[in-house]
């Protein structure tokens, strides 16, 4: 599967998560905002460190998430392979992306039934 193509089905679940669970969704986005806003240290730097953290953990919807919000921050090849093995800290991003596939799967078996 491509990028482009795991990008939209990875869209695609997280679309369906939220309209499962709005609220907890919502929370989720309200501190992604806030986390990823520029401060001491830039949205672009701190796109590089989810990024490496994303790896770090192997998740590979967060991965595409975030190598997308990388490719729109601006971020050269050079800056992100020095970025690749750098992971510090990242929050629930892992458990959401998890989350919106195990809905797809259970929506998946569910329509068989």
């Amino acid at each position: 599967m491509s990028f482009t193509e795991k990008f939209a089905e990875t869209r695609n679940n997280l679309r369906n998560l939220r309209k499962a669970i709005p609220d907890t969704f919502a929370g989720f986005v309200t501190m992604e905002k806030a986390a990823s806003a520029d401060g001491v240290l830039s949205h672009k730097e701190k796109e590089l460190i989810a990024l490496g953290i994303a790896v770090a953990l192997r998740c590979e919807d967060c991965i595409t998430s975030h190598v997308g919000a990388c490719h729109r921050a601006g971020i050269t090849r050079e800056e992100m392979v020095e970025a690749l093995g750098t992971a510090i800290q990242m929050s629930g991003g892992p458990g959401l992306m998890y989350a919106s596939k195990a809905l797809a799967a259970f929506d998946e078996v569910s329509a068989g039934t």
